[in-house]
């Protein structure tokens, strides 16, 4: 018997009882507005200001690359719900002064 959590007797039958999730996740804020991004849409209007542009785009996906022609890309899922920490930090680190990831 193997597996996540603490096993425990209940009623006198043993049960695997799994540990709550530690924190409610990451979130994504812009920092010169102190707000919360809760959409694909906000974030893209709030890079499109940092000179960020759609370069490709399919059903799952959206890449933005900046104007100026440099060689960075951000991949943002369409779906926000699928939108990760991973996501959040690639975000941060090409747009350091105005994105930072905090715990939700």
């Amino acid at each position: 018997m193997s597996g996540a959590g603490v096993w425990v007797f209940k009623n006198g039958v043993m049960q695997l009882e799994n540990p709550p999730a530690a924190g409610r996740g990451k979130a994504l804020v812009h920092v010169p507005t102190n707000e919360v991004v809760r959409s694909a849409e906000a974030l893209e209007r709030r890079l499109a200001a940092l000179g960020w542009e759609r370069y490709y785009e399919n059903r799952t996906i959206v890449q933005l690359h900046k104007r100026d022609g440099g060689a960075d890309l951000i991949t943002i899922p369409r779906d926000f719900a699928a939108f990760r920490s991973t996501h959040m930090y690639d975000v941060v680190v090409k747009n350091r002064d105005h994105f930072k990831v905090v715990d939700a």
